[in-house]
């Protein structure tokens, strides 16, 4: 009989244990080379890696505060910013951004103060629930978004996004990613809460109620996000109004979709209970609640041209919290709708764009200067000559203080009083 220690014995010949342990450390010491370089790789590819934040490291110079419209305005620094489609005016003062660099500066000087860079271009920038938004493509996508605090350019939560280029950022809880057959929504945490269209990776079958459809324009308010649409075998265009609270998984809920039998029109506002559609034609501004069914039509003073903006989005602008008018720019007027209705209420011709609250007081942008307007009754006082030189195209204004932030083209152009004017 064997000894059971001979059946455990190997059959061939042991491995004296120095060499063994020689043969461990190799081991080892290639695993750890392996592991380390992958570690470099990651480091090296990472968005960590290829990201410079800088934070602003002193407090920004206050501007003046607003007081009455002043006689003259005068410049006082301009800077590229074509990756902000709105001024973006904050209490940090005024972001810039451009290529790859999204920029904080102070609004008196135009000093930088802080600065966000990443290796990938901008798609586009917003502002929401007090945070500046920076949305990157990441290959055909514009997925990368990440949110600073406009005052020390710290950064705060980030997400992806399935946007398209072309897109913009719109409204407040939710904020509405825009795009040609793609939209989504999403909450002040950044948590997404709706898609409608061409969904990129579908959770579930038939989650989605059209396929085809090219979407025209956009526009949201809150837990509200407007698309005009036109879809395959349709005879006319459809005003689909999500509501993002209500969607599960990928089945947006809707407060309404119907067919409004239009070619050409505009989604111009919504409001927590209306539509506003500018309808081709005889310019007329209808108005659907939130069932879809059309309760107004309204003839409105549009003035020379009228604006199609190529990304879809009209360009409106709110009073502010005293002021919740809307002021919509028609592409050669400015036309003031009721907060909550979307009715007109008055509409100033011969304007290049829809104008800021200044005090008590509305100052429109005009050719050679800034009317002030009474924002009750549209009633247009005196013009503050500003030196454009010979540009003559849109002109996006926001107040800050008493200073007036000017988007003109994709250039910003900061202005203040004139002492003693």
């Amino acid at each position: 009989m064997l000894h059971p220690r001979k059946l455990l014995r190997p059959p061939w010949p042991q491995v004296p244990a120095e060499r063994r342990h020689r043969g461990d450390r190799m081991v080892a010491a290639v695993l750890v080379l392996l592991l380390g370089g992958v570690g470099l790789l990651y480091a090296v590819q990472s968005p960590a890696a290829n990201t410079e934040s800088v934070p602003a490291t002193a407090a920004a110079t206050p501007p003046p505060p607003v007081g009455p419209v002043p006689a003259a305005f005068e410049e006082l620094w301009r800077a590229d910013s074509p990756a902000t489609p709105v001024p973006l005016a904050t209490d940090g003062g005024v972001v810039v951004a451009e290529g790859t660099r999204v920029s904080g500066r102070d609004a008196v000087s135009g000093a930088e103060r802080w600065s966000y860079t990443r290796d990938l271009a901008l798609c586009t920038t917003g502002f929401a629930d007090g945070r500046i938004m920076a949305l990157y493509r990441n290959d055909e996508y514009c997925s990368e978004l990440t949110t600073l605090d406009p005052v020390s350019g710290e950064r705060g939560p980030n997400r992806t996004l399935d946007a398209r280029p072309g897109t913009r950022l719109i409204g407040q809880d939710p904020v509405l990613a825009t795009g040609e057959d793609y939209v989504e929504t999403f909450r002040s945490d950044l948590v997404r809460t709706a898609e409608y269209g061409t969904v990129r990776a579908p959770a579930e079958y038939g989650g989605q109620p059209r396929s085809g459809c090219t979407f025209r324009s956009f526009a949201a308010a809150q837990d509200r996000a407007g698309v005009l649409e036109r879809c395959p075998g349709e005879a006319g265009e459809r005003l689909s109004v999500l509501r993002p609270s209500g969607t599960e998984g990928d089945r947006p809920a809707f407060d309404s979709s119907v067919e409004i039998g239009t070619d050409g029109a505009q989604l111009i506002a919504v409001s927590p209970e209306r539509a506003a559609v500018l309808l081709p034609g005889v310019p007329r501004l209808a108005l659907f609640d939130r069932g879809g069914r059309k309760v107004g039509e309204f003839p409105v003073t549009v003035g020379a041209a009228i604006s199609v903006p190529a990304d879809g989005v009209a360009r409106t602008r709110t009073g502010g919290p005293d002021d919740p008018t809307r002021y919509w720019w028609t592409g050669g007027a400015t036309v003031a709708l009721e907060a909550g209705t979307l009715q007109p209420r008055w509409a100033v011709p011969g304007t290049l764009g829809p104008g800021t609250r200044y005090g008590d007081r509305l100052l429109v942008p005009v050719p050679g200067g800034l009317a002030d307007v009474d924002p009750g009754s549209g009633a247009v006082g005196r013009t503050v000559p500003v030196a454009r030189g010979d540009r003559a195209g849109p002109v996006q204004v926001a107040a800050l203080g008493g200073l007036v932030v000017e988007l003109r083209g994709t250039e910003i152009v900061v202005l203040g009083p004139v002492p003693g004017a």
